[in-house]
């Protein structure tokens, strides 16, 4: 298995990727921004994203956004395809594209919003921290891409200031103050807290 970073000769694996993404998402139940194979190839071509393949099977992927004119940086799309899922790779993927980040745009604060447990608990890993949508982008095309998602309407009720999602950031500026890496069933409370709240609103409307 080898976790690479993204070039020219991985654009064939564009439809696979969104494919595997998609069906992530029906199957989890969960929101997701949907992208289009031309967007995935963009960042295949220009190395602003990591695959995991074994021999020439796609088996993982993860990719770089910039927001904020290079201020920001989101590893987005992290999937794993379910014939390599429960080994690590998610894991190996996450620390890969985080490092490339970090590399490619040192001074860029690396963020990420998400409802998977299992992402948050690798973000607080690396050093990230929940911090409320505020502290993150504020550049529109960010959250217009939230479109897609099934609970766009939750974030566009609290006007984009809250949402099933939980945002993290790891700020470069604070990287040697140590970190203290929050436990899963905190992130778990807070999962189910904002289901409760939320969800609840939507049922009743």
């Amino acid at each position: 298995m080898e976790v690479l970073i993204a070039n020219k000769s991985h654009a064939k694996y564009a439809e696979i990727i969104c494919d595997t993404i998609a069906e992530s998402a029906a199957v989890r139940g969960t929101g997701i921004a949907r992208r289009s194979p031309e967007y995935i190839t963009k960042k295949l071509e220009n190395g602003n994203a990591v695959i995991a393949l074994e021999g020439d099977k796609f088996a993982g992927f993860c990719y770089i956004e910039l927001w904020g004119h290079g201020k920001f940086v989101a590893n987005s799309g992290l999937i794993v395809h379910p014939d390599y899922r429960n080994v690590g790779l998610a894991k190996k993927i996450k620390h890969k594209i985080f490092k490339h980040s970090r590399t490619k745009f040192p001074e860029a604060k690396v963020f990420s919003i998400t409802t998977g447990l299992a992402v948050m608990k690798m973000n607080s890993d690396l050093g990230y921290k929940p911090v409320p949508f505020s502290e993150l982008t504020d550049d529109s095309t960010f959250w217009d891409g939230c479109q897609t998602c099934r609970n766009y309407d939750v974030l566009t009720r609290t006007n984009r200031k809250m949402c099933l999602c939980t945002g993290m950031l790891y700020d470069p500026k604070a990287k040697d103050e140590k970190h203290k890496k929050i436990k899963e069933k905190v992130f778990n409370r807070l999962k189910h807290i904002k289901e409760t709240m939320f969800l609840k609103k939507k049922d009743q409307k």
